[in-house]
C-alpha cells in the first residue's frame, strides 16, 4: 500500500492559518521550530538566504552557492521559482520587506 505523500488542501490551509494567526517574530520562531526539525529549519533558511542574494544580483549562481552552502541544483531551483512561478510567494515576501 503506497502512503500519498500529497498535503490536502484542507492540511496546507490549516498550516498557512495558523501562521497567519501568529503576531510577533517570537511567536513564529516558536511556532516553527516546534513545528521543523533543526534540517528542516536549515534548509528553509538557505533558501530563503539564497532568494535574497538572487533578488540583489550582484553574485552568480555559483557564487552564491559558495556563500550559502546551497547546491548549485537548489540556486537554480530558487531562481526559477522567482522568475516563472505562477504562485509568486518568494517574489511577494521580498517585495513587502523592501517596503518596510
Amino acid at each position: 500500500m503506497a502512503i500519498d505523500t500529497k498535503i490536502s488542501k484542507q492540511d496546507s490551509d490549516a498550516l498557512a492559518e495558523a501562521l497567519l494567526g501568529l503576531e510577533t517574530i517570537e511567536e513564529v520562531k516558536a511556532f516553527l521550530d516546534d513545528l521543523c526539525t533543526p534540517s528542516e529549519m536549515r534548509a528553509f533558511a538557505e533558501r530563503f538566504k539564497v532568494a535574497r542574494l538572487l533578488d540583489e544580483g550582484q553574485l552568480s549562481y555559483r557564487e552564491i552557492s559558495e556563500r550559502t552552502g546551497a547546491s548549485t541544483t537548489t540556486v537554480t531551483r530558487v531562481a526559477r521559482f522567482l522568475r516563472e512561478m505562477p504562485h509568486q510567494g518568494y517574489r511577494r515576501v521580498l517585495d513587502r520587506m523592501k517596503t518596510k
